[in-house]
């Protein structure tokens, strides 16, 4: 048994060695040794490419403002691993990190005997799906999924409203290398008759709409059903208008920088809108504003500091590297931007470097402790940029950024959020935040 909170992640660090290992068996067995959790819970399924984590953080937001407890499983963390669980944006405290960790703890030994381990991220499943049914019960819980969908862990659930943000190239090694092949994986979180809202496109629509079309699912699709218009950047993030299926939001202003994001607010509003219409949450007009608003999501076009200028953004696939720049040019045209630059070997990079390339800045190439790290050197040499070099040591590298900042330039740390991840606590030690 476990005695404190460090020793449950340490315990479940130990589980990374098992990777990632697709598929529902093991977490059918693990529900159903825990009584069926999944079966307690109201929940909101979000899956997509990108902007999964926004979107959770934007209904997260928008329920609590109702007066609701909404509860969140996301990944990775930025801070601490108790940030994946969490109520109204507060992590899971020590001791029900223990309750629920030895709640699932005998199923995982059995299933260990038997030759079929658990992954860390399937038991970090089952342990949220425990703690929103019974220790922790909400009036709402968002899981975001973890890889693809069809055989996330995650996809235990019968939601009451699914969310497929968009499809696009990331996890080709997995979930296949067309935009069909990944379509039909993001598709497979769709349930019989549980409406489905998304911001799919092109021929990954096709597939999501014929999934749904299977299931008897109503689609409320961005730019038909629903649809926003934008009103322009604002000082600290974005202005919008907003069109639901039978309601108006002429002005709307939300916290999170870029225009990608006034898709993920309008996916949000759009979910929020279904949990009122469908099934009588009290969510108001005013909620869905204020909590479009209010809504935060660290390591996403996230400025640490404005003087000197210092963004956070895990861009970890070539259209995050697209919305990064877009947005930069949009909020800091006058602004040239160096780039410290770490990602991991499984994806996409010549894609994602060369989009950097176009910023026309600085590139600096770095590489962090990750099973999946690439190699700085590597990266290097897949750019184009004339202003580019590699660096091994990413802490020092960093710091001798900041401080050499001048007020015409800004300092980008972008790629694998899991760098993002780590870049986070040492870059608020450097600025002293």
């Amino acid at each position: 048994m476990f005695e404190t909170p460090e020793e449950v992640i340490g315990w479940l660090d130990n589980r990374l060695k098992f990777g990632i290992k697709p598929g529902l068996e093991r977490m059918e067995r693990l529900m159903a040794a825990l009584g069926h959790p999944e079966r307690y819970i109201r929940a909101v399924h979000v899956g997509g490419t990108n902007g999964k984590g926004s979107t959770v953080a934007f209904l997260r937001a928008i329920v609590e403002e109702a007066g609701l407890e909404a509860g969140t499983f996301t990944s990775p963390h930025m801070d601490h691993p108790c940030e994946r669980i969490a109520v109204n944006g507060r992590p899971i405290g020590g001791k029900d990190l223990i309750a629920c960790a030895e709640a699932v703890l005998p199923a995982v030994e059995r299933l260990d005997r038997e030759g079929n381990p658990p992954t860390e991220f399937e038991i970090l499943t089952a342990m949220a799906l425990h703690y929103f049914a019974f220790v922790h019960p909400v009036d709402v819980a968002i899981f975001e999924v973890g890889l693809g969908g069809r055989l996330d862990s995650t996809n235990v659930l019968h939601p009451l409203v699914s969310v497929i943000t968009n499809v696009g190239h990331d996890h080709m090694n997995i979930l296949g290398s067309t935009l069909k092949e990944i379509a039909a994986e993001k598709a497979g979180i769709i349930k019989n008759g549980v409406p489905l809202v998304t911001a799919a496109r092109g021929e990954a629509l096709e597939t999501v709409a014929g999934t749904a079309k299977e299931k008897r699912a109503a689609v409320y699709r961005l730019g038909k059903q629903f649809q926003y218009t934008d009103l322009g950047p604002a000082e600290n993030g974005e202005r919008f208008s907003l069109q639901l299926v039978f309601k108006t939001f002429p002005d709307l202003e939300i916290g999170m920088f870029g225009r990608h994001q006034l898709e993920n607010a309008s996916l949000a509003a759009m979910a929020a809108y279904l949990l009122q219409t469908y099934y009588s949450f009290f969510i108001e007009d005013e909620h869905i504003a204020e909590g479009l608003k209010k809504a935060e999501w660290k390591g996403r076009f996230q400025i640490v500091s404005r003087r000197p200028l210092v963004i956070l953004d895990g861009a970890h696939n070539p259209e995050g590297a697209a919305s990064l720049t877009e947005t930069f040019q949009r909020h800091f045209p006058e602004k040239k931007a160096t780039v410290l630059f770490s990602a991991l070997k499984d994806k996409p990079l010549a894609e994602m470097i060369a989009i950097l390339d176009q910023l026309g800045g600085k590139l600096v190439f770095t590489e962090f402790s990750h099973p999946r790290g690439e190699r700085a050197e590597r990266l290097l040499s897949l750019s184009r940029a004339a202003d580019k070099r590699a660096v091994k040591d990413w802490k020092g590298e960093l710091a001798r950024l900041i401080g050499g900042l001048t007020e015409e330039e800004a300092l980008i740390v972008t790629g694998s959020l899991y760098f993002i991840a780590a870049v986070h606590p040492v870059v608020q030690k450097i600025l002293k935040l």
